[in-house]
This record gives structure tokens, sequence and C-alpha cells, in this order.
């Protein structure tokens, strides 16, 4: 009977345990956000981790980053959605967020560089429009209760697409512009959708570190070409 009801989802708990079940997942994404900037601010503390990331950019180097971003992704993915074992959801969403926070040096680093030279403070703009951005969205799903499931295809097939885009433009060295990352913040958005329906209809009570680590990574996906449009400018 105990191991009926962990893998009941959320959907078919009680309205106190689902309230609490969101109340944790988004707990645990405010944490990962935190972590994140923590973690973004003792990397710019260290010289050499800044240099070291901004030399990975060039040409086939920042394609070998991508391979291992990936990887790292579907390990931490795997350690926790896979699994009931809450260390390792723990785990897995830590590997994530120090992953993120390595892979935005170069990023926040261009940004910072605009603002010190007397452009706008385009940090602050991209994490507000993000902000507001996600929790539209996310509102959305948790107001209406519907189920994005069907976007999954979707958004496997544009994933794939950018993807090739982005090995196409690394291997023949054009730059994929300003509607590319536009076209992206739009996939992002309906990542956000979908993993926040799968927040609703999909996970157990007990995988809200793991919810959250879903919801993470469409947050930064969003932050990241926002961020890219922004420093643009």
């Amino acid at each position: 009977m105990e191991e009926f009801k962990q893998i009941l989802p959320v959907s078919a708990l009680s309205d106190d345990k689902r309230v609490a079940f969101y109340k944790k997942t988004y707990t645990h994404l405010a944490m990962a956000v935190l972590l994140f900037i923590i973690v973004e601010w003792v990397f710019f503390q260290i010289e050499p981790i800044v240099n070291f990331a901004f030399s990975l950019t060039q040409g086939w180097r920042w394609f070998i980053v991508l391979g291992g971003f990936m990887l790292i992704t579907n390990y931490a993915e795997k350690m926790a959605h896979k699994n009931h074992n809450i260390n390792q959801q723990y785990l897995g969403l830590l590997l994530y967020v120090v992953a993120e926070a390595f892979i935005f040096i170069p990023l926040i680093g261009i940004a910072m560089m605009i603002s010190e030279s007397g452009g706008a403070n385009i940090l602050n703009q991209a994490a507000i429009l993000t902000l507001s951005l996600f929790t539209g969205l996310s509102a959305v799903v948790l107001v209406t209760k519907k189920d994005f499931s069907f976007l999954k295809s979707m958004l496997t097939i544009g994933f794939f697409i950018a993807l090739g885009l982005i090995v196409a433009g690394l291997i023949f060295g054009f730059n994929l512009g300003l509607w590319f990352s536009v076209g992206m913040v739009i996939l992002a958005s309906g990542s956000i959708l979908y993993q926040t329906s799968n927040m609703v209809h999909k996970y157990s009570e007990d995988q809200y570190v793991g919810a959250s680590l879903g919801l993470f990574a469409s947050l930064m996906l969003l932050f990241w070409y926002i961020l890219s449009i922004l420093s643009r400018e």
C-alpha cells in the first residue's frame, strides 16, 4: 500500500498534499536560483575559471562544452527524475545548477561588460523579464490545470532543430542571429508550460526536487536567450 501511494500523481492527492507539493517544488526552485547566483558569484571571483570559460567559447571548444553540458544534464535529470531517492534527487539538482553556472559565465561576463561601459543593466532587465514571463506561464497551467503533455513531441523536434542549427553554426562559422534567439524564447516558454504541467499531472508526492529541476532548466533556458537578445542591443 505504501509503494502504491508513492506512485500516485500529484493530481490524485488531496488538496492539502497537492498544495504542500507545490510549495516544496517552488521553494526548491527558489533555492536553486539562489544557489546559481552564489556559485556564479564565486566563479567570477576566481579569474582562472573565468578566463578558462571564455577560452572555451572559441570554435570547436564551445561544441565540446555543449556536448559536456548535455551529458551532465542527462545524468542530472536521471538522478532527479528516475528514482525516489531524495539524496540522489538533491545531488542531481546540485550538479545541474553548478553546470548551468559555469556555462553562463561568458554570457553574463559580456552583459557585465556592456553595463560597465555605460549600457543599461542588462542582467536586471533580463531577470525581470524572465521571472515575469515564467510567472505568467506557470499561472496559466496552475489556474487552468490544463495538461500540456501534448507539447512533448513538438518541443523534442524543436530542440533537435535548434541543436542542428547550433552545430551547423559552429561548423560553418555563421551567426544564428536575433530570430534564432526569439525562436528559442518561444521554445523555452513552451518548455515552461510543459514542465509546469508535469508538476501538476506527472510527478509523485516525493519528487518535488526532480520537479524543481525541470522548472529550473526551463527557467534558465529562457533567461539565457532573453539575456542574449538584450546583449545584442
